[in-house]
């Protein structure tokens, strides 16, 4: 008995046999995720091309040109304050040069003095020296000068030879006497009458000068 079944509209679906997939069926939604994204890749360039070319330049704004210019003048201003430090420590080299140099200057100055003032100080040792020794001398001489008058050797003055200072005149009269005798014991006398006389004088003796001068030891 064959059983049909009715192909009117409204009527009931003819059940379908399930069979093999067609070939190539299973690819069909793979190949649609890549075309999809394909497609949304080419959306997003297209956006980001024209949001690129939209944008402003930010180094057109007026905020990057003054803070640029505002650089240019600190680097400027830098610049110059770098030439300004070479300047002065040039300056300043220069100075310490000259204050060395004058310090150089003022110690050679100060040893030369140094040596100036031993010099004047040896000078001024050796000067009151010969004035000591010229003292001295002229001490002793005057020690060894007698003039008119009684002398006694060996207390008065010293015994030796002494000579007239200068030419007596005619009336220079000396005489040497055993000490003690008031002149009483001439030993010896004479009235030169010019020239310059000696004498020689012992210890025990006295001398007498009368109009003669000064008589000096030799």
């Amino acid at each position: 008995m064959n059983h049909t079944t009715s192909l009117q509209p409204g009527g009931p679906v003819p059940p379908t046999k399930a069979g093999p997939a067609a070939k190539g069926a299973t690819r069909r939604p793979w190949k649609l995720k890549v075309l999809a994204g394909g497609a949304a890749a080419v959306v997003l360039l297209g956006a980001g091309t024209w949001f690129g070319s939209t944008l402003p330049d930010p180094t057109a704004s007026d905020a990057y040109v003054q803070l640029s210019q505002a650089k240019t003048g600190v680097d400027e201003a830098l610049g110059n304050s770098r030439a300004a430090f070479r300047t002065l420590d040039g300056k300043y080299a220069t100075l310490q040069s000259q204050i060395k140099a004058r310090e150089d200057a003022v110690s050679e100055r100060e040893a030369a003095f140094g040596a100036a003032e031993k010099k004047l100080g040896e000078a001024e040792a050796a000067v009151k020296k010969r004035e000591a020794a010229v003292s001295g001398a002229e001490a002793k001489k005057a020690q060894n000068t007698v003039g008119d008058g009684t002398w006694t050797v060996g207390r008065n003055i010293d015994p030796g030879t002494y000579v007239a200072t200068a030419d007596v005149g005619s009336t220079c009269y000396w005489g040497i006497y055993a000490s003690g005798s008031n002149g009483a014991d001439i030993i010896q006398n004479d009235l030169p009458g010019g020239g310059r006389p000696s004498v020689t004088l012992s210890a025990g003796q006295d001398f007498k000068s009368s109009r003669c001068g000064s008589w000096t030891k030799q």
